[in-house]
């Protein structure tokens, strides 16, 4: 199984890509995440938020991998554990299908494509760069399959 993290925006600080690798490299090769940047739609020339996130909707969808769950990240998202995201996890990796995680742009996620999601989770209520969002799931990607494996880097 493999876990996408689609996320709009490139060109991150060096501390994130550190970030992000770090915990990224921690997966076993069964349960590894992979990271689709995807480049924003700029936004010059007046274009209203809608149509942006319209056409960025379109570049996330070619990043998806066919077949795969998708768990779109939004504020109005289910508040998901850490516990409960094992549990997830568990699930996702008996059903043999690819997780994608969808990290919208400076103006979030279509709303058609959030209706069309698997599930929306919530990430933290608040409001967070980007790329630290990369960084914070996929540590919380490595706990929760830490905990799955009765590995001691989770402490209850």
């Amino acid at each position: 199984m493999q876990l996408v993290i689609a996320a709009v925006g490139h060109k991150m600080p060096a501390w994130i890509e550190a970030g992000f690798n770090e915990y990224a490299k921690r997966m076993p090769p069964e349960c590894r995440i992979l990271l689709k940047e995807i480049k924003p739609v700029d936004r010059s020339g007046g274009r209203s938020a809608e149509t942006v996130m319209a056409q960025e909707r379109q570049k996330i969808e070619a990043a998806i991998p066919k077949g795969a769950q998708v768990i779109a990240l939004d504020e109005h998202g289910k508040d998901v554990t850490t516990v409960q995201l094992s549990r997830l996890l568990t699930q996702w990796q008996q059903n043999g299908r690819d997780v994608t995680f969808v990290i919208g742009g400076a103006d979030g996620l279509d709303a058609g494509f959030k209706a069309s999601a698997d599930m929306l989770v919530r990430i933290s209520s608040l409001t967070l760069p980007h790329g630290m969002v990369r960084v914070l799931l996929a540590e919380q990607l490595y706990r929760a399959w830490s905990i799955t494996q009765n590995h001691p880097y989770h402490r209850v």
